[in-house]
């Protein structure tokens, strides 16, 4: 079972739909019924479903999107800057310490949801009753992260490229520093690790699993070995080179003397 990938907003996750009878493709426009109400999306992917569980949870594609659904969109969009000025006056009004940054109007017009930036967890439940009673809609809340900001507002990389986040990393994952430690690069420091959202970069995820492939030619930390130099103990790895650093014996060479020395490939 093939499924369409849509989008609300583009710092919202995607959600599956099943599009049996309508003729989809990427960048369509489609209206969906969701458990909040009537939506209109549009479709950035597609992928196989073969879990018998899932298929069972996903709702289908009501239609597609014709012009009077779009400019009704389009009509609606017109009002999001005072939103969105309504919104952060009345934050300010109610003390909530939170950074608004867009605002989503439902498709049948019952809902506003404002994306919005603030460290930790906030109690805005009077800011919500304001804003309900305000717009009178529907308010929802929804929390984005630092790097979900930068998705959404985009900018470049120091590639000179548009990050890698908004172009096509459709899931941001976790990166950690375990990946930059299988890499070798912890001794660039923060500000060359970090992206524009000011956490590790994602692209250090694109080339872990090299590296990791790499690291399993190369013999454990503490092995004892015997080289040209004489015999020592690895105490270091360069995963790029396949070579290791051994500390030389005293019995032969200079004691304590650090050589490195490449694999031999059979």
């Amino acid at each position: 079972m093939t499924v369409a990938e849509v989008q609300f907003a583009p710092w919202d996750k995607a959600y599956w739909f099943a599009y049996d009878g309508h003729d989809v493709n990427i960048g369509d426009y489609v209206i969906v019924r969701t458990e909040l109400g009537t939506e209109i999306g549009v479709v950035i992917g597609f992928k196989e479903n073969n879990n018998d569980e899932k298929k069972r949870e996903i709702k289908s594609i009501i239609r597609l999107a014709n012009l009077s659904d779009l400019e009704q969109v389009k009509e609606r969009n017109k009002r999001r800057a005072e939103a969105l000025a309504t919104c952060r006056r009345l934050a300010a009004e109610h003390g909530v310490d939170l950074k608004i940054v867009d605002a989503h109007f439902s498709f049948d017009g019952g809902r506003i949801t404002f994306a919005f930036i603030a460290n930790g967890r906030l109690d805005f439940r009077e800011l919500v009753k304001v804003l309900t009673h305000t717009f009178q809609k529907s308010i929802r809340m929804h929390q984005l992260g630092v790097r979900d900001e930068a998705r959404y507002l985009g900018s470049c990389g120091p590639c000179g490229e548009n990050l890698c986040c908004q172009r096509f990393l459709k899931e941001l994952g976790q990166v950690s520093s375990e990946l930059v430690e299988a890499q070798q690069i912890m001794h660039r420091g923060s500000e060359r690790l970090s992206g524009m959202c000011g956490r590790l970069k994602c692209c250090l995820r694109f080339e872990y699993d090299g590296y990791c492939s790499l690291a399993k030619n190369l013999p454990a930390l503490g092995t004892r070995v015997r080289t040209d130099h004489g015999r020592g103990e690895i105490v270091g790895q360069k995963i790029l080179k396949q070579s290791v650093v051994v500390r030389l014996d005293p019995e032969k060479g200079e004691s304590g003397a650090l050589v490195e020395v490449p694999i031999k490939k059979n």
